[in-house]
């Protein structure tokens, strides 16, 4: 792996957990008022299974290849053109994108400045995080 790319757990097929798979991917790069994420953790929820069987939020990601979760914590690595809201090394937390892709099962995410994440609540751990984000 270089800077360009990362590992993320993707879907080729529907199906069970058998269909998830790591593969290296390319790494996204924030566009103007989004950051980069290094996710630390990852939230697993019924809505991923559904999604990943085929029904869940598979209507809105169409057919595989994909990847799924929506639920991430982890470190602002780079901030896009015109984010004042979060900086470099801010621990974060949140849902980016959701309904949309959010592809929290890899290595980085991108997210809205401005609506997710927001900043981890020191009484949180990175782990515990993803579970706490406010529906």
């Amino acid at each position: 792996m270089n800077e360009h790319t990362m590992r993320a757990v993707t879907v080729r097929r529907f199906g069970g957990s058998e269909v998830l798979t790591v593969e290296e991917v390319a790494r996204p790069v924030p566009l103007p008022t989004e950051v980069l994420v290094r996710v630390h953790a990852a939230g697993i929820n019924p809505v991923d299974c559904k999604t990943r069987g085929g029904t869940g939020m598979a209507g809105v990601l169409g057919e595989p290849p994909f990847t799924v979760g929506w639920d991430v914590s982890g470190v602002v690595e780079e901030v896009g053109f015109g984010v004042t809201t979060l900086k470099v090394c801010d621990e974060v937390y949140g849902m980016p994108w959701f309904p949309r892709a959010a592809n929290a099962y890899a290595e980085y995410v991108t997210a809205p400045a401005r609506s997710s994440p927001a900043s981890r609540p020191p009484s949180t751990t990175f782990t515990r995080a993803p579970c706490r984000w406010p529906r």
